[in-house]
Formats: C-alpha cells, sequence, structure tokens
C-alpha cells in the first residue's frame, strides 16, 4: 500500500534510499526544527527544499521559523520568511517544544505558545490555508521518573536536559497543553497536526476529547508507536475506527546527515534502520501479530484496508497540500 509518512526528518539523497523509498512506495514529509539559532536553515531547510525540488515525486517539506528575538519587527521578519519558504514550496509550518519549554520573555517568563505575539502569525496562516505542525510539550514521562518499562527512556538518558522530572522552575505538562488548546479555540480557522499524539500519547481518550472539542485539529503518531502499544488494543483500535480522517501516519526517524556523505557501511545501517521502523509499524497497524518496538510488546490492532487507506495515505493529503 502506497504510505505517506507525514513527520519525518530525513536527507536522504543516495540512489539506494531513493530506491528504498520507490520500491516501498513511500513519500515523505520532511519537518524543520528551528532551534536557537538559524543554523536550522542550512541544516534543514536548504537540504529538505533540495530533496522536495529535486525528487517531488517522494519529498515534501515543512518549514518554520525562528525563535523571538522581542525586536518591534520580529512578527513581520517570521512573516516574510514564512512567505519566501512557502514560495519556494513549503506546504506547512511548526512550532516546536522550545515555545513554552526554553524560550522567555525579556521579563523571565516562560514563553507560551498562546502568547498574543504569535497571533499575527497564526493568523497569516490560517488566512493562507497553510496548516501548523505543533510540537507542544513532551510526553507525560518527561514529569516523571525514568522507566525501563517506558518508550522514552533512551531517549531522556540521551537528552537529560529534557527530563523535567523533580524541577519545580518549569511549566507543568497541563499548563504546556492548556497553551496549546488556547491557540486552537483562538484560531479556529488555523488547521493544526498536533505531532507525537498531541503529546498526549499517554492516553488516547485524552487525545479523543481534543478531536471531540477542536474540528480544526488533527494528529500524527510519530515516534509514538510504543505508547500506542502500551495501552489496551482494544481501546486504540477503537480509538483509529472513530477518528479515521483525523490521525496521520508519521515516524519521526531522525537522520539529517546527507545519505550521499555517509560511508557505505553507515549508509546500509540507516537504510536497514528506515526498514526495520517501517515493519514495525507496519505489524502494529496492519496485523495481529506480536510486535515489539523499543522495549515495548504488544499484539497489533489489525485495522481494516479503509481505516489503513486513509490513516497512510488521504489523511496526509487532506491536511496538507501533499502529493
Amino acid at each position: 500500500m502506497p504510505i505517506i509518512d507525514a513527520h519525518m526528518h530525513l536527507n536522504g539523497d543516495h540512489p539506494d534510499t531513493l530506491a528504498l523509498l520507490e520500491a516501498r512506495d513511500l513519500r515523505l514529509l520532511n519537518i524543520c526544527v528551528a532551534e536557537h539559532n538559524d543554523t536550522w536553515r542550512t541544516q534543514e531547510r536548504d537540504p529538505y527544499h533540495r530533496l522536495a525540488r529535486e525528487h517531488p515525486e517522494r519529498y515534501a517539506w515543512c518549514t518554520s521559523f525562528d525563535l523571538p528575538t522581542f525586536e518591534p519587527d520580529y512578527v513581520e521578519r517570521v512573516i516574510a520568511g514564512l512567505d519566501q519558504d512557502l514560495a519556494d514550496g513549503a506546504v506547512a509550518c511548526k512550532v516546536w517544544k522550545n515555545i513554552g519549554m526554553e524560550v522567555r520573555t525579556p521579563a523571565g517568563e516562560w514563553l507560551m505558545v498562546d502568547d498574543p505575539l504569535f497571533d499575527p502569525v497564526f493568523d497569516h496562516l490560517a488566512r493562507n490555508g497553510v496548516p501548523l505542525l505543533m510540537h507542544i510539550a513532551e510526553p507525560l514521562a518527561c514529569w516523571r521518573p525514568l522507566s525501563e518499562a517506558g518508550p522514552h527512556q533512551a531517549y531522556y538518558q540521551r537528552h537529560p536536559e529534557w527530563h523535567m522530572h523533580g524541577r519545580s522552575d518549569v511549566p507543568s505538562h497541563e499548563r504546556l497543553m492548556a497553551a496549546r488548546d488556547a491557540v486552537l479555540a483562538r484560531h479556529p480557522r488555523l488547521r493544526v497536526i498536533g505531532a507525537h499524539l498531541g503529546s498526549l500519547e499517554y492516553d488516547v481518550a485524552e487525545v479523543a476529547q481534543r478531536l471531540e472539542r477542536y474540528p480544526n485539529f488533527a494528529v500524527d503518531t510519530s515516534a509514538r508507536l510504543g505508547d500506542l502499544m502500551a495501552q489496551d488494543g482494544e481501546a486504540v483500535r477503537a480509538f483509529f475506527l472513530r477518528y479515521p480522517e483525523r490521525i496521520l501516519f508519521g515516524t519521526d526517524v531522525v537522520l539529517r546527515t546527507a545519505h550521499s556523505t555517509l560511508p557505505a557501511a553507515e549508509l546500509a545501517r540507516q537504510i536497514a534502520q528506515l526498514e526495520a521502523s517501517y515493519d514495525d509499524h507496519a505489524r502494529y497497524f496492519e496485523t495481529d501479530d506480536v510486535v515489539t518496538h523499543r522495549g515495548v510488546t504488544s499484539r497489533g490492532i489489525h485495522l481494516p484496508d479503509d481505516v489503513l487507506e486513509r490513516f497512510y495515505r488521504q489523511n496526509a493529503r487532506a491536511w496538507y497540500p501533499l502529493f
């Protein structure tokens, strides 16, 4: 079945990578992540733009914008940059978890995504029909002790700066979700895709509440297969059957180094990693086999073909202007 991976970070410019995408009939949406400086433009924006230009049948790209400088012309510069990226083929814009969890206002307060500073940007996106991918907050595990049984232990061991357990000086998960929800309510014409199951990965019932409340909201499954597997399989399957038009497939594989620059052995390893990721997802969503992924073992939910068609392809096309 043809698949659109609607959340990816892959600089897959090598013929072997392109051959894999063709063999598995994969199309990828590469996502830019804006951090503290503008290197994201040279490290992500430019290569993702180039891939989409050279291989439009396999790649599309989502831009972002620089973090706030709190200078008077900040919003104007952001909008001008977005317009340029959209003219260069970007199909969406992303905001990342550093809004809410890292950036502070000049007064020293945490800058939340519902701050009025961003309203003109979100209004501009809505007027122009540009969807917004929002990765706001972290998994709930971020605020809890590390658990060997959970799918996020390895990430927080590698990135302890993002593990908030025991810290009283950071916003809570609830505060960050409230800020995201406020944007959904304030901008009903803005199409918003919540990355990583909308950071409500721990309970599909919580995701369902937002889908009911906000018709402009969808979610992708990127990097949250283990969280789905950790829940009751019947509940997860019922969630997919209830919202077949609101859930997008994504893996969030992060392989940003240009494949054309890799030694042969490393290229082969990364291609094998890609294949293994897609195989795990396929077994969980398409079969009732027993699957193990990131230390979590579960039986697959065996979705019907019509739901898989929406999940794998149609929903990406409905929420993004893709392929």
